[in-house]
Order: C-alpha cells, then sequence, then structure tokens
C-alpha cells in the first residue's frame, strides 16, 4: 500500500471518529438548563383578525411536576408586559406560550419576550430572556373577525368588503407604542 495513501486513510478515520464523537457529546447546552426555545413567531390570524406571540420550549432534560412557565411578552402597543402563566406537563414534549390578542405591531421591531420556569415552591429555576421581530405589520389584518362563529359565517359588519377594511373604522391607539 502505498504510504500517502495509508496516511490519508488514517486521517480520514480520525475524521470521522472525531465528528462522530463530536455528535454524541454533550455540548453544555442542556447542562443546569431546563429549557430552551425551539420555536418563536407572531401569529397573524387573519379570520379571527388578530395577532399573537407564540413561544415554544423545548425540554433538555425530564420535566417536573408542578413547574410553571411563565412568559412576559412586551407589549407593542405599549404599557405593562402582558404575562401567561401556562402549566408545564411532564409528558408532553413541548410547551407552548401564547400572547393574548396584540396590537400596533410594527414590521422589522424587536420585542422582548422574559420567560422563567418556577417549582412547584415558586422558586425560578431558570430565566430565558430572547427577542421576536415580526415580518409584517399589524396593518395586514381585517378591522374586523371574517367570521363570527365556528361554523365559520360570513361577518356580516363586512358586507361588501371581503377584504376586511371598513371606511372610517376606528385605528387602534399606538401613540404609547416605544
Amino acid at each position: 500500500m502505498p504510504r500517502g495513501f495509508s496516511r490519508s486513510v488514517v486521517a480520514g478515520a480520525m475524521l470521522i471518529a472525531a465528528v462522530a464523537l463530536g455528535a454524541c457529546r454533550d455540548t453544555g447546552r442542556g447542562e443546569g438548563k431546563l429549557f430552551e426555545v425551539s420555536g418563536k413567531i407572531f401569529v397573524f390570524n387573519y379570520r379571527l383578525a388578530r395577532a399573537t406571540y407564540v413561544v415554544t420550549l423545548r425540554p433538555l432534560q425530564p420535566m417536573g411536576e408542578g413547574q410553571v412557565a411563565v412568559a412576559s411578552f412586551q407589549n407593542p402597543a405599549g404599557g405593562a408586559p402582558l404575562v401567561v402563566e401556562q402549566k408545564v406537563w411532564p409528558k408532553l414534549d413541548k410547551v407552548s406560550l401564547e400572547s393574548p390578542a396584540l396590537t400596533c405591531i410594527v414590521k422589522n421591531k424587536p420585542y422582548a419576550i422574559a420567560i422563567s420556569i418556577k417549582g412547584p415552591d415558586g422558586a425560578i429555576l431558570q430565566k430565558i430572556d430572547t427577542t421576536l421581530m415580526s415580518t409584517e405589520d399589524q396593518s395586514i389584518l381585517p378591522d374586523r373577525p371574517l367570521v363570527i362563529d365556528q361554523l365559520y359565517t360570513a361577518n356580516p359588519d363586512l358586507a361588501g368588503h371581503p377584504d376586511g377594511k371598513l371606511p372610517g373604522e376606528p385605528k387602534p391607539d399606538c401613540s404609547k407604542a416605544g
């Protein structure tokens, strides 16, 4: 066997072993941490004429009984943050946190989200701070919901306005938005 070929084979084997070992080893990402953000998005529900934050957490280790996730979402309209508390169900593979309906969302503006994971005694076990930026702004939503019930009955207020925009409809007060 030529000497250069055997060196290539050994180097290749070492490279494969290093990659395999790196893939198996814990990077420390989960060390001491209970959750990581696995997804975050603004949801613009055109049918219901509402927008919300949605953040999904992925557990990095087994979840304990009695844990609670508390999310504090920056209010795009200004004022106090919007706070949501969600029980952590140990048998589920994720925790989803959704804000109440929002107004005054501005495209390409970062909004702060602070999440605390609390134990059954109320002690904070982990804090996660992140931001979320929308690729759209609130103006894409109709002025009122397009449907009024579970049967998808068309909203009679929007008769003759298939785009959901009503002339003269008052807009949300965004003067306090930061």
